[in-house]
């Protein structure tokens, strides 16, 4: 097969593409894939892109042999499935990654504002104060935790809130009635899970059925003195409503890896891409907003998903959908 694989950098091609598409003759490209970029050689059978490719139907019609589009994203709005499906052409995606990695961050986000840990390692290095007054935090143990959302995030974050001893509601408009007698939880209703957790996360995806789904009319049903916990989306809580229940003590603390304002990102992937947001853009979005500032906010530069394992997942997903469809048994196909 001859395949081309564009957005691609060097330590990516030398150490995992080569050695796994062996017998296969493979060109790389570093640019993405759009109508302006089209590379001379275009008798490829499969391709594979990025999130900053925009696969339109005149990218697709300009490769007469294409059958197969491996991209290495969750989200495929970059690429005209329709129009390729009218071709005969498949798309696969790499529908999850870093399952484990964004359920022990959200962890240690807990941790981080159950044990005051931010707070406890600032007063020694700015302010040479080895002193613990101020600090007290409590356990986790037999605290309820509410995990919206339960699909592998959200069943991982589960996991863990067990080995803590911790009482576990969920909700979730798919309840996995199996993973919660396996697990040993009850599915509630959003309402029910605000009134009862004292520690809330979020795990679902967004959608416009979540879109400020944490909002006025029911953060105010959270237990006076809870947490929130957000390495979702950010537009699934409301900011000002966030922003007003903290202020007037309403909730005790909030730990944010993702922001409303991050609406040039459309997911982790677009992070790790060679054409990402621009930092001076990023941070913008992190300096200016009306939560960072707050003492009782623990806040993270959207990086729940990131460790060396996630990212290998991403390579590993894309090889097994590239090869598949090679032998037969296309997977993650949209």
């Amino acid at each position: 097969m001859k395949i081309c694989i564009f957005e691609i950098t060097e330590a990516e091609k030398e150490d995992y593409f080569v050695k796994e598409l062996e017998g296969h003759e493979v060109t790389f490209i570093e640019d993405p894939l759009a109508e302006g970029c089209i590379p001379e050689e275009t008798d490829f059978d499969i391709i594979s892109v990025f999130v900053c490719s925009k696969v339109t139907d005149k990218v697709i019609s300009a490769f007469p042999n294409l059958k197969h589009i491996a991209t290495r994203s969750t989200g495929f709005d970059h690429i005209d499935t329709q129009f390729a499906k009218s071709k005969g052409i498949t798309v696969s995606t790499v529908p999850a990654y870093g399952s484990h990695t964004v359920a022990e961050f959200a962890f240690g986000l807990i941790l981080s504002l159950s044990r005051k840990i931010p707070a406890a390692v600032n007063r020694i290095k700015m302010g040479n104060d080895f002193d613990f007054e101020g600090l007290r935090g409590f356990d986790l143990s037999e605290k309820t935790l509410g995990v919206v959302g339960t699909g592998k995030i959200g069943a991982n974050v589960i996991r863990i809130a067990k080995g803590f001893n911790m009482k576990v509601l969920a909700c979730d408009p798919y309840p996995n009635n199996e993973l919660s007698k396996t697990l040993g939880f009850e599915y509630v209703s959003l309402g029910e899970l605000l009134r009862d957790a004292d520690i809330v996360t979020l795990h679902t995806p967004y959608l416009p059925e979540t879109h400020h789904l944490i909002n006025k009319e029911n953060i105010l049903l959270m237990k006076k003195g809870a947490f929130l916990i957000n390495t979702s989306r950010g537009a699934v809580v409301e900011t000002e409503a966030l922003f007003q229940a903290l202020t007037q003590e309403h909730i005790a603390g909030a730990a944010l890896d993702v922001f409303e304002e991050e609406n040039d990102l459309k997911e982790e992937a677009e992070l790790l891409s060679n054409k990402k947001v621009s930092a001076k853009e990023f941070r913008t979005v992190v300096e200016d907003h009306i939560l960072m500032h707050l003492p009782n906010v623990i806040a993270t530069p959207h990086m729940a998903f990131y460790t060396k394992e996630a990212e290998f997942s991403i390579l590993e997903t894309t090889v097994k959908n590239i090869k598949g469809f090679i032998s037969g048994s296309p997977e993650n196909i949209v």
